[in-house]
């Protein structure tokens, strides 16, 4: 492999790297957003709460049945 050729690879595995990189912090941004609202709720009780999370807990299944169909 030549010295462009290996600094394209170089340059492409840094891009594809920061890119990983963004997604994930999106999909973390989002997701901890998602449990910032159940705490803002404040719900009366254990089984409140439980309600709540289970909720997020459908919405996260459904998003990774969705993403595996891609």
């Amino acid at each position: 492999m030549g010295d462009s050729q290996a600094e394209f690879v170089k340059g492409f595995q840094a891009k594809l790297d920061s890119k990983i990189k963004e997604t994930e912090i999106s999909v973390l941004e989002y997701w901890k957003g998602q449990l910032d609202k159940v705490l803002a709720l404040k719900p009366e009780g254990v089984a409140a709460l439980q309600m709540h999370v289970k909720k997020v807990s459908e919405m996260m299944g459904n998003r990774i049945k969705i993403m595996k169909r891609e």
